[in-house]
């Protein structure tokens, strides 16, 4: 019982690690970002759900601020429908992937 027990612990640690060391790739994520585009590629683009907001360009920002950013909205710690609902379909991979890609833009 007690070697099950460190084997679950040791697992769930390689787990968590692994999901760590995800490296995003800018290529893979030309095949993702039809989702963002719609609403964060158009130059002064407001939406009108739930109120009427500036949308912001992702072009430039940091990885590090999208990736938190996506992780805030399928948390919940950031609120905005359309956002919640297209973050809880991203993988860490994915996440990853859109930050390296939308950081590499001008």
């Amino acid at each position: 019982m007690k070697k099950h027990l460190v084997f679950l612990a040791l697992t769930g640690m390689l787990g968590s690690a692994s999901a760590a060391d995800i490296v995003g790739n800018a290529k893979a994520a030309e095949n993702k970002v039809s989702m963002c585009i719609g609403c964060h590629g158009i130059p002064g683009y407001k939406a009108s759900f739930p109120e009427v907001y500036q949308v912001p360009m992702l072009g430039g920002q940091s990885a590090k601020y999208i990736e938190n950013a996506l992780r805030a909205y399928q948390k919940g710690e950031r609120k905005h429908p359309s956002m919640m609902g297209i973050s809880a379909s991203l993988s860490d991979q994915d996440i990853a992937d859109l930050a390296a890609y939308y950081s590499q833009q001008k």
